[in-house]
């Protein structure tokens, strides 16, 4: 019985990611502005309901920019296609106007439900890895921090989603332009790590009283 429920669950969420991206085609977009079109998957506030989409609110605009020019270019193809085609829905000009939208947006907030989430494993072990790394594996935060332009923000990710990216860039499914770093790190992390990663993720960044402030 818990076998049929969890395939039955999978059928019913399948369906609704598909629903939601048929959606999205059938909409019509004449006179929307571009960082709308975008909204309609990663929302306007740039926090995305569902983790197939990542939050884009707050991130960096040379990230955002070039990972829309290599969907653009046909570089980047781990989404399915689905990015391929709506970015080539989006005047080219109009690249920098979406991207300054979202990089404006406030980050969002921390995914800690309770204080006592940070005492998890895997938390720790996430944390450990992402500040401090390993014998062949460099923290993330080495790269993944403010002044790294070119590297994402990560905190507060959805963690589905960041465990997608780095399994990936660990199967080479993620190879678009600059990605052979990742590509690299992500080889020499367990299934446990990087499970424990996205679940840190997911939970860190920043505290409303910390925005607030």
């Amino acid at each position: 019985m818990a076998r049929k429920r969890t395939m039955h669950y999978g059928l019913m969420l399948g369906l609704f990611f598909l629903m939601a991206e048929l959606q999205a085609g059938m909409i019509d977009k004449e006179g929307m502005a571009p960082w709308e079109i975008c909204g309609l998957c990663h929302s306007l506030n740039g926090i995305s309901a569902m983790s197939k989409f990542p939050k884009l609110a707050g991130q960096k605009s040379v990230y955002l920019k070039s990972q829309l020019l290599d969907f653009r270019q046909g570089q980047r193809l781990n989404d399915g296609g689905q990015m391929a085609a709506i970015v080539t829905e989006i005047d080219p000009l109009a690249i920098d106007e979406i991207v300054d939208y979202f990089a404006n947006l406030p980050r969002p907030l921390t995914n800690l439900v309770v204080e006592s989430d940070t005492d998890r494993e895997e938390y720790q072990a996430g944390k450990l890895l992402f500040e401090l790394g390993r014998a062949g594996v460099p923290g993330c935060g080495s790269c993944h921090n403010e002044e790294h332009l070119t590297a994402p923000l990560l905190q507060a990710q959805h963690a589905a989603y960041i465990r997608k990216q780095l399994n990936d860039f660990k199967s080479g499914r993620r190879a678009n332009k600059g990605a052979a770093a990742m590509i690299a790190i992500a080889k020499n992390l367990s299934e446990d790590e990087i499970s424990a990663l996205a679940i840190y993720l997911h939970a860190s960044g920043h505290y409303a009283a910390d925005i607030a402030h």
